[in-house]
């Protein structure tokens, strides 16, 4: 009887202690805390299934297959465990894993050709002393390709080889190419045959540069031009030695992918073997598996679409819908029709598709992970809203980066947390940064300063034997800037990713602005990540793309705002004056607005700011409608001719 009467108190403890720990504002810590533990084992799980992987390959018999580099090694075991498994599909075409080894194998004979190696009649192949081969062991081959399944076979087809692919990217020409190919060092340039018109100007200077050129068609009749395609298919499609491909040192580098060149040059980031490695645990890390069907509309060229989405789908062995070409308005048609599951985006694909108009299509779909970086916190909320239930996960990474970030408990906003766990993994520290002098802060001792929570810093992680900095392909000199020494000891060096983020009192990192884009304005400093942020809050406002000028008499930058209006809306400049005077502080109110059709961005959909600051706000140079901040009045105004006179003439404040 008296375990009877004790039982409903005990059965009213657990909701009891819920309500403690809820009021006292415990119980979010403890989620957080779980989910911590959650990602760690997460992390462990990986770790040991890609040291697996390593080892396998390093005990493999160098003449076999299996004992090449970590990419060659893990798609010669997806097709042998998974023969028959769709790896790809591009509009029409599916090809299985063992469709893939395939089609790399040939890809790898037509270049070891090129190499001077002959399979010889045993298949076991020998390199042939005192042949002229184009391309020796170790040389650089540039892709300029679009996003399509012969990139792919002719990237594995390298890697197996032993050369190093250089991925170029598709829009540059002229001054911008030769650039490249020469930094990376490139012997040779395979080109996709659409491009060849635009290209013929280039031709000359690249027959000087010694290049071999290949063509990936037959569209081509130029000469001194092969198709490399179509040596590839009379070639035999087995195996090729391994040892043609395995690295002295996970440390040598495989690959080059170049910097999107936002502020000058591309430069071209060492890619190593481990990283390849470490890509393949991307997948995992983000929570999918084998069953999974990706969307990929990324370039190649981009470290988002190659590195995190080619090679950490094969880190699960799933599927992979490839796309040439991102269309929000045939995104959710080919979901229903693939039965996609994850979604992989970056910078402003969600905005594309929460600006679309509604469609059958998105109801009913499978997706349920959308995995990338740069989304804002606006299009996050519509997002999930519109098309949810689903999971975002926001992550954080550079192409030559050792730091990287994931937003594991989906807090709207965050791009991953800064909890004891994780930074014991994946060390990093937010220090405090000077805008105004380009550096960082530093104390007596001439050591860096952690930032407080809730105050913007510099994100830099240390670099070490598991976390490195291989630097960019060119000389020594492209490294200054990067690296940071004495942060917090003397002799310690850091990498310095060129962000500000923002750590809050419970964890959250959050993205504040790039170093270069945040600027001065009397004497305070400007973030255009919230400003744009603000803006993009109005009903009339679509897209916003927020930087700073340059104005004569005026210390620092004012802010300009180019903005695309949401139709069928009008632009209302007396709500926007009110909007941002209530929602920012004086000093970052736009000085300057300008109405675009479309925003200019990069092939990675990320904003022209370097661009849009060049042009500035002269309204005679311009024909896109500009106004200007009139603080006496109260008001935007039309900026006129007379009106820009008075500005540089200081009569009109601003």
């Amino acid at each position: 009887m008296a375990g009877l009467l004790l039982l409903p108190p005990l059965l009213l403890l657990p909701p009891l202690l819920l309500l403690l720990l809820r009021t006292l504002h415990i119980w979010p810590r403890l989620r957080w805390l779980a989910a911590d533990l959650a990602f760690a084992v997460r992390v462990l799980r990986c770790n040991r299934a890609l040291r697996a992987r390593a080892l396998a390959a390093a005990a493999a018999d160098p003449r076999g297959p299996e004992g090449g580099c970590s990419l060659a090694w893990r798609l010669a075991q997806l097709a042998r465990q998974r023969p028959a498994h769709v790896f790809l599909i591009h509009g029409a075409r599916r090809f299985s894993y063992a469709e893939a080894e395939r089609q790399s194998n040939r890809a790898a004979r037509a270049f070891l050709r090129a190499r001077g190696w002959d399979a010889g009649p045993g298949g076991g192949g020998e390199e042939r002393a005192g042949a002229a081969a184009p391309l020796a062991p170790g040389a650089t081959v540039a892709l300029l390709l679009p996003a399509c399944p012969e990139f792919l076979w002719l990237w594995f087809g390298l890697a197996k080889a032993g050369l190093r692919a250089a991925f170029v990217p598709a829009a540059l020409r002229r001054g911008p190419l030769l650039h490249c190919l020469r930094s990376c060092g490139a012997r040779a340039l395979v080109l996709a045959p659409e491009l060849l018109e635009s290209l013929e100007p280039d031709l000359p200077a690249l027959r000087a540069m010694g290049l071999h050129l290949w063509a990936a068609g037959p569209e081509t009749r130029l000469a001194g031009i092969s198709d490399v395609l179509a040596e590839a298919s009379a070639e035999a499609d087995e195996p090729v030695p391994g040892y043609l491909s395995a690295p002295q040192s996970v440390m040598d580098t495989c690959l080059y992918i170049f910097t999107s060149g936002t502020t000058g040059l591309p430069k071209a980031a060492r890619i190593s073997h481990l990283k390849i490695l470490q890509c393949q645990g991307f997948y995992q890390l983000c929570g999918a598996h084998q069953e999974d069907v990706i969307y990929l509309a990324l370039p190649l060229y981009h470290m988002s679409g190659s590195l995190l989405g080619i090679v950490g789908c094969l880190g699960i062995g799933a599927t992979v819908v490839l796309k040439s070409k991102f269309s929000a308005g045939q995104f959710w048609d080919d979901c229903q029709q693939h039965g996609v599951t994850v979604f992989q985006y970056i910078g402003e694909l969600c905005r594309y598709l929460v600006n679309q108009p509604p469609s059958q299509a998105e109801r009913g779909h499978k997706v349920r992970l959308v995995v990338g970086s740069g989304l804002r916190p606006d299009t996050w909320e519509r997002f999930v809203r519109r098309f949810g239930p689903l999971q975002v996960l926001e992550t954080y990474g550079l192409t030559e980066g050792n730091v990287a970030t994931f937003n594991y408990t989906g807090q709207p906003g965050a791009v991953g947390r800064a909890s004891w766990l994780y930074k014991h993994v994946f060390p990093f520290s937010l220090i405090r940064y000077d805008v105004t002098t380009g550096e960082p802060v530093r104390d007596t001792q001439g050591h860096c300063v952690a930032t407080s929570p809730g105050e913007p810093g510099l994100l830099v992680a240390p670099v070490s034997q598991q976390s490195p900095f291989l630097g960019y392909a060119g000389g020594p000199e492209l490294d200054r800037g990067k690296l940071l020494k004495d942060v917090f000891r003397p002799g310690d060096v850091f990498f310095n990713t060129g962000d500000l983020l923002v750590c809050d009192d419970q964890g959250f990192l959050r993205f504040h602005d790039r170093t270069g884009d945040t600027f001065r304005w009397k004497g305070e400093n400007v973030a255009t990540t919230e400003v744009a942020e603000a803006l993009e809050s109005l009903d009339f406002v679509q897209e916003v793309n927020v930087y700073g000028v340059t104005v004569p008499g005026h210390e620092g930058r004012a802010g300009m705002a180019a903005l695309v209006l949401r139709p069928p809306h009008s632009l209302d400049l007396e709500q926007l004056y009110s909007h941002v005077s209530e929602n920012l502080p004086p000093y970052a109110w736009p000085r300057f607005l300008r109405l675009q059709e479309s925003l200019a961005t990069t092939e990675t959909f990320k904003q022209q700011k370097v661009r849009m600051t060049k042009e500035g706000f002269n309204p005679s140079a311009l024909s896109d409608p500009l106004y200007v901040l009139d603080r006496a009045g109260g008001a935007y105004l039309p900026l006129t001719p007379a009106r820009y006179s008075a500005l540089l003439a200081g009569d009109l404040r601003i």
